[in-house]
């Protein structure tokens, strides 16, 4: 039988590798790769203003000025957008909490442009799955150019060009749907004005 001490070193020189190599080489190592080939992401893909940090391209934001494209509502707690908490809200369609929340939102849509007629996009009713989607459909922006229009003293034109200046279309044609950054949107729309 070998003595207590030939095992208990192993053991130490086994979990003292693993340490490092899991808890120190593979971080960097994942960091390290993540910065060189994905350099803008890896540090947050944070957008500047001015020389002053305004958001992230990758994270929603919640804009509440009838000025401002709003983005998707978000299930995050206990604040929208909070990327230490992203998630759904898990609740189903014929859930009364969902159906409530979606009527709250429908009812703010329409009290913030009551002369719009035109069928609410989904996305501007309905949370992500993460709850930091930071782009809406095309449809969610165009549905919000009137309002938008009006805030800022242009034309639906304008605002209408600027989102396709803005949006972006499915990767090879096929891959997502089309889609434009809220954030970008909203910059661009006080750049111009």
């Amino acid at each position: 039988m070998p003595a207590g001490g030939s095992i208990l070193r192993p053991a130490l020189v086994l979990f003292a590798s693993l340490t490092l190599l899991v808890g120190v080489v593979y971080p960097y190592a994942v960091t390290g790769i993540g910065k060189l080939a994905f350099a803008d992401q890896a540090d947050g893909s944070i957008v500047m203003r001015d020389g002053k940090p305004v958001g992230s391209s990758l994270i929603g934001q919640a804009f509440s000025s009838p000025k401002y494209f709003w983005g998707r509502p978000s299930a995050t707690g206990p604040m929208p957008n909070n990327a230490a908490n992203s998630s759904g809200s898990n609740l189903g369609p014929t859930n009364p909490a969902q159906i409530d929340a979606v009527k709250g939102r429908i009812d703010a849509l329409k009290a913030a442009d009551p002369a719009n007629t035109a069928k609410i996009p989904v996305d501007l009713v309905t949370a992500s799955g993460s709850g930091l989607d930071p782009e809406i459909s095309l449809a969610a922006a165009y549905y919000q150019a009137p309002r938008i229009a009006r805030e800022r003293k242009m034309t639906v034109e304008e605002v209408r060009s600027l989102v396709d200046q803005l949006g972006e279309h499915p990767a090879l044609g096929f891959f997502g749907e089309p889609r434009v950054n809220v954030l970008a949107l909203n910059l661009a729309l006080d750049k111009k004005h």
